[in-house]
C-alpha cells in the first residue's frame, strides 16, 4: 500500500537519512472498567518522516492524536504497532532499555504547551535546565554555570545572569516558555517536537517564540515538528504540513500547497477556519461540514472524516483510501483524486495563501 513517506525518502534531494521516520505507528488505550473495557484508537497506522533542518507542522484539532504522536516518537508514551528510526538508527524496540532511552531522548527533546506546569515550581530555572546538562554529560559540573548561562542568551533571556536564581513564578508566560526552550536545547538534540508551544502565551508574544524556533533551527540545523491546531500558524512555521484526523493521517505536502490548495475536505475545513488578512476566504462557498468528529472507541471502517464529509461517496465508507499524487511532494487520502491524476475533482475551494 502507498506511504505518506513515499515522496520524501528516496529522492534525489534527499540522500542523508531523515532525522525521524515513523512507519506504521498506532497507539491504542483501554478506558473503562476492568471487563467494560473500550479501546481508544489514539493513532492508526503513521508513516511520517522529518528531513535535517526541516520545519513539519502537525495540524488537526483537539483529539486528533497530535499529542499522542509526539508523546509516542518521545516514548513518554510506548506505541501498540509500529516502528521509530531516530537520524537513520535501528528501530527503537518495543520495550528499550533504560540506556536506549537515554540515548533516544538525548537526540529529541519536546517542548510542552504549559511553561507553568512543565517546570519544578520548587526549584530555579537554572536547576531545570542543568539537570540534562547533567543527565546526559553534556559539560563537566564546574561548566554549568556558563552553559546555562549561554543557552538563556540563546533564547533571549539576557542578561542571562538575571534569571538563573528565579522560580518560574517570577517569571512571565513568554519568559516561562523561553526556559523551556533552553531546557530541550541543553541536551543538544537533532530534533525538537514542540506541542502547541504558544497556545498558553498572550496573543502579543506568540510571533516572537516562533520566531525563536525558527532562528534557532537556522542557526543549529535543527528539525522541528510543530504541532498546533491553526493552519495559519503551521502555514508561517513549516515547511511541509501534516494533517491529521481522529488518529490518521489524511493530508501531507507542502505548506504553500496545503495551505493555498488543499485538498481533502478536512483540510478545506481547516483552511476556511483560518484567519485571513485579506478576508478572501471564499466564506461564500457552500462546503460547511455537519457533525462532530467520531468516537475514537468506535471509528467508521472507512475514511474516518466520512460523518461529516459533504463529499461522501459509497466507497468513502468502505476502506481507508490509498494515498494520491496531488502534486510535487504532495499527497491526499481521499477517493475525490484518482490514483494517478494530478487533477482536480473542483472541490477545493479558490483561496490565496496567507
Amino acid at each position: 500500500m502507498a506511504s505518506a513517506l513515499e515522496p520524501v525518502v528516496g529522492t534525489e534531494e534527499t540522500k542523508e537519512a531523515p532525522v525521524l521516520e515513523v512507519r506504521g505507528l498506532t497507539k491504542h488505550y483501554s478506558v473503562g472498567r476492568l471487563g467494560r473495557q473500550k479501546t481508544v484508537h489514539a493513532l492508526s497506522d503513521i508513516d511520517l518522516s522529518v528531513e535535517k533542518g526541516e520545519v513539519l507542522g502537525l495540524v488537526g484539532e483537539s483529539g486528533s492524536g497530535k499529542t499522542t504522536f509526539i508523546r509516542t516518537v518521545l516514548q513518554l508514551d510506548r506505541p501498540t504497532a509500529g516502528e521509530i528510526r531516530v537520524q537513520g538508527g535501528e528501530a527503537l524496540p518495543k520495550r528499550p532499555s533504560q540506556r536506549r532511552l537515554r540515548e533516544h531522548r538525548r537526540h529529541v527533546q519536546m517542548i510542552f504547551q504549559d511553561p507553568y506546569s512543565s517546570l519544578d515550581s520548587l526549584h530555579t530555572v537554572r536547576y531545570s535546565v542543568t539537570r540534562p546538562l547533567r543527565a546526559f554529560g553534556i559539560v563537566p559540573r564546574s561548566a554549568e554555570r556558563k552553559a546555562v548561562e549561554d543557552l538563556f542568551t540563546q533564547v533571549g533571556l539576557v542578561p542571562a545572569g538575571d534569571f538563573l536564581d528565579r522560580h518560574p513564578y517570577q517569571l512571565s508566560g513568554g519568559q516561562r516558555q523561553r526556559v523551556g526552550v533552553a531546557r530541550a536545547l541543553a541536551a543538544r538534540p537533532a530534533l525538537l517536537l514542540a506541542d502547541e508551544p504558544t497556545s498558553m502565551l498572550d496573543v502579543s508574544i506568540r510571533l516572537s517564540i516562533m520566531n525563536l524556533l525558527l532562528d534557532l533551527r537556522s542557526s543549529q540545523s535543527l528539525s522541528l515538528v510543530f504541532v498546533t491546531h491553526d493552519l495559519a500558524g503551521a502555514y508561517y512555521m513549516s515547511d511541509r504540513i501534516a494533517i491529521m484526523y481522529a488518529g490518521h493521517l489524511l493530508e501531507i505536502g507542502p505548506s504553500s500547497e496545503v495551505m493555498g490548495e488543499p485538498r481533502h475536505p478536512y483540510t478545506q475545513l481547516l483552511r476556511r477556519a483560518a484567519p485571513d488578512p485579506e478576508g478572501d476566504f471564499g466564506r461564500d462557498s457552500q462546503f460547511e461540514a455537519q457533525g462532530d468528529p467520531p468516537d475514537l472507541t468506535s471509528l467508521p471502517p472507512g475514511c474516518p472524516f466520512v460523518p461529516r464529509c459533504p463529499f461522501v461517496r459509497d466507497e468513502c465508507q468502505t476502506a481507508l483510501p490509498e494515498w494520491r499524487d496531488v502534486g510535487e511532494r504532495h499527497r491526499v487520502r481521499c477517493v475525490l483524486y484518482g490514483l494517478a491524476d494530478d487533477g482536480h475533482p473542483g472541490v477545493a475551494l479558490a483561496q490565496k495563501p496567507v
